[in-house]
């Protein structure tokens, strides 16, 4: 009982460990000016970005293994088997679970930019639903990169002149 509410404890830390949306802005990537490019969307397709594995799924699976195995038997040889038939196999299934729960559904936004180039950027899928002929902006910041939606533009007025009402 221990060691499946361990796996989904381990499983739950995991999946939230990691993520690509555009909805969502690193710590670091706070409060510093990010540079902007104006883009249109040419096609945007649902791609899948594989899971991760750093390890730790492996070696919490490991320890759960080892503690779930060490139960088995009745004599400290067998304890020892367990614990270590245990552990190998917890860290061969805290892999697959860490690789699991870090996959993520994403999009690739192909995209012309105002000079004719083209670029295509993998995104995980965030609020916005981006569609062929949409305006965009592509915004990088500290190398990494997002596509949203165009704010609309306001047309600016010289300085000192009142702003037309409509």
């Amino acid at each position: 009982m221990n060691a499946h509410l361990a796996a989904l404890a381990l499983a739950a830390t995991l999946a939230a460990c990691t993520t690509t949306s555009p909805d969502v802005v690193r710590r670091e990537d706070a409060n510093r000016m990010s540079t902007v490019t104006d883009a249109v969307v040419l096609s945007v397709r649902p791609v899948t970005v594989e899971g991760q594995q750093s390890g730790v799924g492996g070696a919490a699976g490991g320890v759960v293994g080892a503690v779930a195995g060490s139960s088995m038997g009745s004599g400290k040889r067998d304890s020892t088997v367990g614990s270590v038939l245990g552990a190998v196999a917890g860290a061969v299934v805290g892999n697959a679970i860490e690789r699991v729960a870090t996959k993520e559904e994403a999009v690739e936004v192909m995209v012309q930019l105002r000079n004719g180039e083209r670029r295509a950027i993998v995104q995980a899928k965030g609020t916005e639903e981006l569609r062929a002929g949409d305006p965009v902006i592509i915004v990088t910041t500290g190398g990494k990169v997002r596509v949203t939606r165009a704010p609309a533009v306001v047309p600016a007025t010289p300085a000192g002149a009142p702003a037309q009402r409509s």
